[in-house]
């Protein structure tokens, strides 16, 4: 889209979707690193750890999805062109700071970083990829579905699973979490 659209209108619709996100972010206690073109960056549990990162970070994926099929409802409706969304997730250890002498800004580091990048990359469009590690602390939650081990660059053989929703016993008519799924939720961080 970029080579299509104006770049005061590709940014508009970047700032557009982006800022949405960072509501996101706030709302499920997600710290956003950076963007990178139309790449969207962020982590759970830092700066202050906590015990339920990997399932805010899938109820902020899920989300991004409605942001972006709304969005994208309404593109087709006016018959503009719209981009798709690929997100993916990973849980574990990592480092975090800032470093060099100039133009600091906080980032994080290590594997993990670069197996959730392989997340998104070996993703599906309009999915929700995670990793065997982070389907470890979401089943319970989430109706996820085991893709196999899938080839990431770099990384070898990767068991992968798409996340398709909130489990059914924890939804309301609304389909959002009821108070089971924040029963639940908040025995883990107690």
């Amino acid at each position: 889209m970029a080579e299509t659209l104006e770049p005061s209108r590709l940014i508009s619709e970047l700032d557009y979707c982006f800022s949405k996100f960072d509501s996101l972010m706030e709302k499920f206690n997600l710290e956003k690193l950076k963007t990178i073109g139309d790449s969207y960056m962020c982590v759970g549990g830092i700066p202050k750890p906590n015990k339920t990162h990997a399932i805010d970070s899938v109820l902020a994926a899920l989300g991004m999805q409605t942001i972006m099929n709304d969005w994208r409802a309404m593109k087709i409706k006016n018959s503009e062109k719209y981009w798709t969304i690929r997100i993916g997730i990973h849980s574990g250890p990592l480092i975090a700071g800032v470093i060099g002498q100039k133009k600091f800004a906080y980032d994080v580091w290590g594997d993990t970083v670069n197996l959730a990048s392989r997340m998104e990359s070996s993703g599906l469009a309009e999915k929700i990829n995670i990793s065997g590690d982070t389907y470890y602390y979401v089943q319970d939650f989430f109706d996820c579905e085991y893709r196999g081990k899938i080839l990431a660059k770099n990384k070898g053989q990767v068991d992968m699973y798409l996340v398709n929703g909130i489990k059914k016993e924890f939804l309301t008519e609304e389909g959002l979490p009821n108070s089971d799924f924040y029963k639940k939720y908040d025995s883990i961080n107690s």
